[in-house]
C-alpha cells in the first residue's frame, strides 16, 4: 500500500508538475508564474517547519544529533547547486519573460549556448532526489507523505515552465522539449522506488532522513525562490506576494488535514 502511494505520489508530483508548467508556460495561464513561486514558497517552508522536522523530533533521536544533519543538508544543497544539479530552471524563466533586463537575457543566452542537456541532467537529479524525499516522508507516515509530494509539485512547476521556455528557446520544438522535461519528471518516481527500499531497510535513520528532507525543501525555499521574491514591488503586488505565500502554507495544511481525517 505505502509503495503503490509513494508511485502515484512522485508520478502525480514529477509528471503532473511539468504538464501543470506546460499550462501555465504555454497556455493562457501565463500571467499567473509570479505568483506559483510565492505559492511554492509557502508550501515549502509549511512542509519543513510544520510537519517534516515535527516529525523528526517526535523520535528518539536526540536535537543535537538531527541540527548537525539539518546544517550538512543545507551545505549539501548549495554544493549541488554550485554544481548546478539542484538550482535550475527560473533564471531562465525570466529571462524569458522579462525581456526589457537585458542582462538576464544575455546570461539566459549564453546559458542556452552551452546546450540543453545541462538543464536536463539537473532536472534529472533534482527529481531523483525529490523521488527520495518523498519516500521518506511516505514510509514516516502516509499523510507526510502525501504533503511532502503537494510541496514537491508546487516548486517542480516553476522549475520546470523555466526548463521548457529554455529548451523551446534551443530548439524551437515545443513537443520535444516537453518530451524531455516529462521524462527528467519521471525520475521523480524512480527515486521514490529507491527511497522506499532504502528507507525501509534503514528504517532506524528515518528521521535523519526527514531533516535531510527538510534541508532540501529550505535550502529551495530560502536560496531560490525568495530571493526572486525580493525584487521591488509596488505595495499591491507586494500584498498580493504575501497572500499566495500564505495561500502556500495553507494548501500543505489543509492537505494535512484532509488526509488525516481519511485515515
Amino acid at each position: 500500500m505505502t509503495l503503490l502511494a509513494i508511485l502515484a505520489a512522485t508520478l502525480m508530483a514529477g509528471v503532473g508538475s511539468v504538464w501543470l508548467a506546460a499550462l501555465l508556460g504555454f497556455g493562457m495561464l501565463s500571467r499567473y508564474t509570479e505568483h506559483m513561486l510565492s505559492l511554492a514558497a509557502g508550501a515549502l517552508l509549511a512542509t519543513a517547519f510544520m510537519h517534516l522536522l515535527p516529525e523528526a523530533f517526535e523520535s528518539q533521536v536526540s536535537a543535537d544529533h538531527l541540527f548537525p544533519t539539518l546544517l550538512a543538508g543545507l551545505i549539501f544543497f548549495f554544493l549541488l547547486d554550485k554544481a548546478e544539479l539542484w538550482h535550475h530552471g527560473h533564471e531562465h524563466h525570466h529571462a524569458h519573460h522579462h525581456d526589457h533586463d537585458e542582462h538576464k537575457a544575455h546570461a539566459g543566452h549564453q546559458h542556452r549556448s552551452s546546450g540543453s542537456w545541462a538543464i536536463l541532467t539537473g532536472d534529472s537529479v533534482h527529481c531523483f532526489g525529490d523521488g527520495v524525499l518523498i519516500a521518506s516522508a511516505f514510509v514516516a507516515d502516509m499523510r507526510l507523505g502525501v504533503v511532502a509530494a503537494l510541496a514537491v509539485l508546487m516548486h517542480e512547476v516553476p522549475h520546470h515552465m523555466g526548463d521548457l521556455a529554455v529548451l523551446r528557446q534551443a530548439s524551437d520544438n515545443r513537443r520535444m522539449a516537453f518530451l524531455k522535461v516529462s521524462l527528467a519528471g519521471a525520475l521523480t518516481a524512480m527515486g521514490g522506488l529507491v527511497g522506499y527500499f532504502l528507507v525501509a531497510e534503514l528504517k532506524a535513520y528515518l528521521p535523519y532522513f526527514l531533516a535531510i528532507a527538510s534541508s532540501s525543501f529550505l535550502y529551495v525555499a530560502l536560496a531560490d525562490l525568495i530571493p526572486q521574491l525580493q525584487k521591488k514591488l509596488s505595495a499591491r503586488e507586494t500584498v498580493a506576494q504575501i497572500i499566495w505565500l500564505v495561500v502556500g502554507m495553507g494548501m500543505v495544511t489543509l492537505a494535512s488535514h484532509l488526509t488525516h481525517s481519511s485515515h
